[in-house]
């Protein structure tokens, strides 16, 4: 189980997210040729259509994801009436967001205004839901390859453009929208004919509307919830706009993300590994299992965290050849250190998911990004831009963690977790790195094996822990 995990977590860290990861390679190339004034107007048009991008879905893919296991001889029936539902309201939602777009964009951009508007919805007005069903039905039967494969070529194809448009055409911010529309569409191409001839998955129109209002009930309070993710990691630009401050400080705040959220792309990449392996053991009744594999996750997010905080003073300058963007370092610490909030995320809210209390869940999580909203309309305009990644790390860690507090988890789980303790560690290790970082080479490079080999070890014997349970439950 433990080299499925780590498998697929590699296999999956190439996918949906390798666009950001494809930018973050890019990086060295690019920033030569782009602004603050360019990144802070990518980060506000991002923002803006991320605050909606939760409406794309309705949530329903926690009913795609439940169908599978709970009724696997019926859910392809169930799946192409969501599917035909999704292709129609995605036409209502690309309105919506046509429309904010159009109202929000900045002054600097409005003379692309109407070709960025295209450009942002042009991939779900052609092909809707596509990539969110073909791709879930690859992850819950356990096919990384699928979408790993993708992820390789478009993710090449990504940085290829990204450097032609922007170091070649000197084309700045049109770049990044050029770039992503077209493998958008490529993306939402290649998944439409396996969909729909391959796994026989064709939408219904003529869909039941009892069966329609029942799957809305589970799904629509965990817009809330998917919500929360939006409010936490892209908000903090849109409240910034709000508060006048200028693109140019926007931009800069913006590059320590980018260059940070490769940090969220494992975090999402083993989200998507570890979901059907919590399934399959939460449907065993293995909940003691499945928290040693919530904790060896935790263990090694700390390892890459730190090792990579040790070293973002020396990331910052090989990847940003840009002197004033590349002094943003000390806030891409706070922000990478803030997503070790993931795994124990996990270990609460899969379980709430599975077992469909999703009234609880989007209490959790919505009150964790109205939080960080909160601060930010506090803190920004007493202490600058910089104090959104302290607000965000505050955020992510409440909602890493509340969920563990409510009596509606403890009654659902045999497994007891210690969150007081995982928390308590993410805080003295995200200070301790933030005081390292300027530390010389050889003290980093003997931290680093350190950090390694001591993670190395406790996985090690988590692992055996975790192997001996297992065969106990079978043996009962």
């Amino acid at each position: 189980m433990l080299r499925k995990l780590f498998s697929h977590t590699v296999l999956y860290g190439t996918a949906p997210q390798v666009i950001k990861i494809a930018n973050f390679l890019a990086l060295p190339i690019i920033t030569k040729n782009l602004t603050s004034t360019d990144y802070g107007i990518a980060g506000v048009v991002t923002a803006y259509t991320a605050s909606i991008a939760v409406l794309a879905t309705l949530g329903l893919r926690v009913v795609l994801v439940n169908s599978f296991y709970k009724s696997p001889n019926q859910f392809k029936w169930l799946w192409r009436q969501i599917y035909g539902f999704l292709i129609l309201w995605n036409w209502i939602y690309a309105l919506l967001a046509s429309l904010l777009i159009y109202i929000v964009i900045p002054s600097e951009a409005i003379e692309n205004k109407w070709t960025i508007l295209f450009l942002n919805v042009g991939p779900l007005v052609f092909f809707g839901p596509v990539k969110v069903l073909c791709s879930t039905y690859y992850q819950i039967k356990e096919i990384p390859s699928q979408i790993a494969i993708r992820s390789l070529v478009f993710g090449l194809t990504t940085v290829t453009l990204n450097i032609y448009f922007i170091s070649f055409l000197k084309m700045g911010y049109m770049g990044w929208f050029w770039s992503s529309f077209i493998v958008g569409m490529l993306t939402n191409a290649s998944y439409f004919y396996p969909l729909n001839f391959v796994l026989k998955l064709k939408p219904i129109f003529n869909y039941k509307w009892r069966l329609l209002k029942n799957s809305l009930k589970v799904s629509l309070p965990t817009i809330p919830h998917y919500y929360s993710t939006y409010l936490l990691n892209s908000s903090d630009r849109l409240v910034m706009d709000v508060l006048s401050i200028s693109t140019k400080e926007i931009g800069r705040y913006n590059v320590a993300y980018i260059v940070s959220g490769v940090m969220g792309s494992l975090s999402q990449a083993s989200g998507q590994a570890i979901g059907p392996l919590l399934n399959k053991l939460y449907k065993e009744g293995n909940d003691e299992v499945a928290k040693h594999l919530i904790v060896i996750l935790q263990i090694v997010f700390f390892c890459v965290s730190v090792c990579s905080c040790l070293w973002m003073k020396e990331i910052f300058q090989l990847l940003i050849k840009n002197d004033e963007l590349a002094t943003m370092y000390p806030l891409g610490i706070i922000i990478f250190m803030a997503f070790n909030y993931r795994p124990m995320y996990f270990g609460a809210n899969s379980k709430l998911l599975y077992t469909e209390k999703t009234n609880l869940l989007w209490q959790v999580t919505l009150v964790a990004g109205l939080l960080n909203v909160g601060l930010n309309f506090i803190f920004i305009p007493i202490f600058g831009f910089e104090v959104a990644a302290y607000t965000t790390f505050i955020g992510l860690m409440y909602m890493g963690y509340a969920g563990f507090f409510y009596k509606t988890f403890k009654k659902i789980t045999s497994a007891r977790y210690n969150p007081v303790l995982w928390l308590f560690l993410t805080i003295v290790l995200t200070i301790t790195v933030y005081m390292l970082v300027e530390l010389n080479v050889v003290i980093k490079i003997i931290l680093t094996c350190l950090v390694m080999l001591t993670g190395g070890f406790y996985i090690f014997k988590l692992n055996k822990l975790m192997d001996e349970l297992r065969k106990e439950k079978r043996a009962n």
